[in-house]
C-alpha cells in the first residue's frame, strides 16, 4: 500500500522554505576570505549572499486545505466533514528545517523535524504525525513560459509519517477508516512543490504551490518510493534541471488487482505555462498497454502494438485543463478502471501515456526499475551502512536479478572558475579510496539487493588554501545502482537516480577541547547562517560562553529535531561531540577575532542589471554539474 491507494485523501495550498543563500557559494566557506558583505543580499553591484542571505531554513505548510478524498466505495461527499480539513505543520514546536546535503550537491534538500496535522476547520488536530526525513527528487523544469531557474521548477517529496497520534475522528467515516488502515503506525506521504517565489518584493517571497496525497502505508514497503510502474522520461537537449522529450516527467502507477484498476499520479509530470500556474494542454492523456518488440531502442518510440487502457480528458468539466481546480483536487492522481482482459495484459506488458503529437512516456521496453529507496546518507569514517535498493518489474519485486554499483559524480555541482562565485572551490568525489563497497548484488525474493558501503577519512580534500584555511569538511559523492543485464534490461536513465553521501573528514581535538578547536567550526556557522546574529555571535568566545546553557541543549538534540543546532544539518558527529565536551567545560585557549577581510576585493563581475544570471538557487548549483562540463 502507499498514497497511491483507493484510500487517499488530497489536499493543496502553499509552503514556505526560507533557506539562506550565504552557503550556496562553496567558496563562502573560506573562514579567512569571508567578507560581511557575503551576508547581504544580492545587488546591481555584486552577488554578495545571493538573494535570501539572512533565511532561518524554516519549511512550513501555509493555508492547506483538503480539497478531495477517496475511499474503495467511490469519492467522499460533503456529508463527510473531512473536505473541510485543513493540512498543517505543527501546533507546539518550532517549524521544520530545509536543508541541502552540501554546497556541492543542492540536489536533494531534505526536509527535517516536520510534523503533518490533520485538523479540523477551528485547529483542532485529528491526527499527528512524524514526517521521516525525504529529500526531494526528480526536479525539472516544469513551467515552460518561466524562462528557467528555480522559479520555472518543480519536485516531488515522497516518505511516511510516523508516531502517529489520533483524537476522536468518529465524526469523520474517512478518517475512521483511515486509522483503521493505518494500523501499522504508519500513513504514506507524496507532495509536489512548484511556483517557488524568488521576489524579495513580493508578500509570496520563499513560498510556492503545494498539492499532495496521504493514504495508507506498510512496514514491509519502501518508504520513499513507490513499488510499482515507473514511467521513464527520455532527456531533451536543453533545460537548467531536466526537460523531458516527451513533454511528461518521470511519474509511478499502481495496478491494483483487487479494486481492477490502475492509479496514475502525475503530479509531477505534467508541466505548466507559468511558475505554479496552469496546466499546459497536451491533449486527452492516453494510458496504452503496449508491443515494445516493434519499438526502436528507445521505448518512448513511436511505432508499435497498443491498446487504450484509458483516457485523462484535457477538455470537459473532469478535465485537466479546462477545469481550474483539476490539480489542486486530484495532486495529479487519476483512477483509471481495468477490464479483466486488460488486468491480465497489464501483468506482463509495458504501459505508455501519450497525447497530442510529441507528447510521450513510457515504461522501459522490459518494464524493469531499480532505485535506492532512501538516497541521501551522511557518514563519518570507519562507518558502515547498508543501503538497500530495489528492483521492479512490470510493478512487482524482481527476483534474483544482478545489480551494479558504480561511483558516479556526474551529478554533483564543484564550484567553476569564473564569475559569479568569488573564488573556486576544490575538486568533489575525491579522494576515491575512502570509499569501499560490493560492486555487485543480487535481489532476493523482495526486489530488494544491498549496497554495503564502508568508510574510511577523506582528510580534507575541500580546505582552502592547500589545507591551511578552514573549508568545506568532508567530501561528497555519487554512487549509482544499474542493473548488471545491461542488454535485458534497457532504457532511458533518471539522472537523479544515485546514492549522495556527505563522508565528513575526521577530528581529533586536544585533551582537554579548547576554543582553539572549535572556534573555525562556530566561526564558520556564524558567517553562513547570518540569521543567528541576531541571537548570538557564534564566532565571538565571550558570547558563546554567556549561552553555554543554551546551546548544550540545541547541540545536543537528535538532527532531526527541528531545534536541533546546526539548521544545515552538516555537523559532523565528531565535531558535535567536541563541541558538547568544550560547552561543558569552555576552557579559552586562543581567543580568535573575527577576519578582518576588508582588503580583498570583490570579484570584478560588471554591473547586473538586467543580466539573465543565476541567483544561488537550485539552477544555478545544477549549472556547475560535473556532466556539463564533458559535453
Amino acid at each position: 500500500m502507499s498514497y497511491l491507494n483507493a484510500l487517499r485523501l488530497h489536499f493543496a495550498g502553499r509552503f514556505q522554505a526560507n533557506i539562506s543563500t550565504v552557503n550556496n557559494d562553496p567558496a563562502h566557506f573560506d573562514n579567512a576570505a569571508f567578507k560581511s558583505s557575503y551576508q547581504k543580499p544580492q545587488d546591481d553591484e555584486s552577488y554578495n549572499g545571493w538573494f535570501n542571505p539572512q533565511g532561518d531554513a524554516a519549511w512550513r505548510f501555509l493555508g492547506c486545505k483538503v480539497t478531495a478524498a477517496w475511499m474503495p466505495t467511490g469519492a467522499v461527499t460533503s456529508g463527510d466533514p473531512v473536505l473541510g480539513y485543513i493540512v498543517a505543520d505543527t501546533d507546539g514546536r518550532v517549524p521544520a528545517k530545509l536543508a541541502d546535503l552540501d554546497s556541492e550537491q543542492q540536489m536533494v534538500s531534505e526536509i527535517w523535524g516536520l510534523q503533518v496535522r490533520i485538523a479540523d476547520t477551528a485547529g483542532n488536530t485529528l491526527m499527528r504525525g512524524d514526517f521521516d526525513p525525504a529529500a526531494f527528487a526528480d526536479i525539472w523544469d516544469r513551467a515552460t513560459g518561466s524562462g528557467g531557474g528555480d522559479m520555472g521548477a518543480g519536485a516531488m517529496y515522497q516518505s511516511v509519517l510516523t508516531n502517529l497520534q489520533w483524537c476522536d475522528v468518529s465524526a469523520s467515516p474517512f478518517l475512521s477508516a483511515l486509522r483503521q488502515a493505518a494500523r501499522t503506525g504508519l500513513l504514506s506521504i507524496k507532495f509536489n512543490v512548484d511556483g517557488f517565489n524568488m521576489d524579495n518584493t513580493s508578500p509570496d517571497f520563499m513560498t510556492g504551490r503545494i498539492a499532495g496525497t496521504i493514504g495508507p502505508a506498510t512496514a514491509s514497503e519502501p518508504r520513499h518510493m513507490v513499488v510499482g510502474r515507473q514511467f521513464m522520461a527520455t532527456a531533451g537537449p536543453n533545460g537548467n534541471f531536466f526537460t523531458p522529450l516527451g513533454a511528461i516527467n518521470f511519474c509511478s502507477a499502481v495496478v491494483d488487482e483487487t479494486a481492477s484498476c490502475v492509479y496514475l499520479d502525475l503530479g509531477n509530470a505534467l508541466s505548466t505555462a507559468a511558475p505554479g500556474g496552469a496546466i499546459n494542454p497536451q491533449g486527452d492523456l492516453t494510458l496504452s498497454i503496449y508491443d515494445p518488440t516493434s519499438l526502436p531502442g528507445d521505448p518512448a518510440g513511436t511505432t508499435g502494438t497498443t491498446v487504450a487502457i484509458g483516457v485523462i480528458p484535457a477538455s470537459g468539466a473532469g478535465g485537466y485543463v479546462q477545469n481550474p481546480n483539476w490539480y489542486a483536487n486530484t495532486a495529479g492522481v487519476v483512477a483509471l478502471p481495468l477490464s479483466p482482459a486488460q488486468l491480465q495484459a497489464v501483468a506482463s506488458s509495458p504501459l505508455l501515456i501519450s497525447g497530442n503529437a510529441g507528447v510521450l512516456i513510457s515504461e522501459w521496453s522490459s518494464s524493469a526499475f531499480v532505485r535506492a529507496d532512501r538516497f541521501v546518507y551522511r557518514m563519518s569514517p570507519d562507518e558502515t551502512v547498508q543501503i538497500p535498493v530495489y528492483a521492479m518489474q512490470f510493478g512487482k519485486p524482481l527476483a534474483g536479478v544482478g545489480v551494479n554499483f558504480q561511483l558516479d559524480p556526474s551529478q554533483l555541482q564543484p564550484t567553476p572558475n569564473k564569475p559569479p562565485y568569488v573564488a573556486p572551490g576544490p575538486a568533489v568525489a575525491v579522494p576515491e579510496y575512502a570509499l569501499a563497497f560490493n560492486q555487485t548484488a543480487v535481489t532476493d525474493s523482495n526486489g530488494r539487493a544491498v549496497l554495503t558501503l564502508n568508510t574510511s577519512d577523506p582528510g580534507t580534500p575541500r580546505f582552502f588554501n592547500n589545507g591551511t584555511d578552514y573549508g568545506i569538511d568532508g567530501q561528497v559523492y555519487g554512487i549509482r545502482p544499474a542493473f548488471s543485464d545491461a542488454q535485458t534490461y534497457t532504457g532511458p536513465v533518471n539522472q537523479w537516480n544515485f546514492i549522495s553521501i556527505l563522508l565528513w573528514s575526521g577530528f581529533t581535538p586536544a585533551n582537554p577541547v579548547t576554543w582553539t578547536d572549535i572556534q573555525p567550526i562556530f566561526q564558520q556557522y556564524a558567517n553562513l547562517y547570518p540569521v543567528m546574529n541576531r541571537f548570538l555571535d557564534l564566532g565571538n568566545y565571550d558570547a558563546v560562553v554567556k549561552n553555554t546553557r543554551l546551546l548544550l541543549l540545541a547541540f545536543g538534540l537528535n538532527p532531526s529535531d527541528p531545534n536541533s543546532m546546526p539548521v544545515t544539518r552538516d555537523l559532523s558527529p565528531a565535531k558535535r561531540n567536541a563541541i558538547l565536551a568544550w560547552l561543558k567545560n569552555p576552557l579559552p585557549g586562543e581567543v580568535r577575532a573575527r577576519a578582518n577581510t576588508a582588503d580583498i576585493p570583490e570579484p570584478a563581475v560588471g554591473n547586473l542589471t538586467g543580466l539573465a544570471l543565476p541567483k544561488g538557487g537550485k539552477a544555478a548549483a545544477a549549472a556547475r554539474r560535473m556532466i556539463l562540463r564533458k559535453q
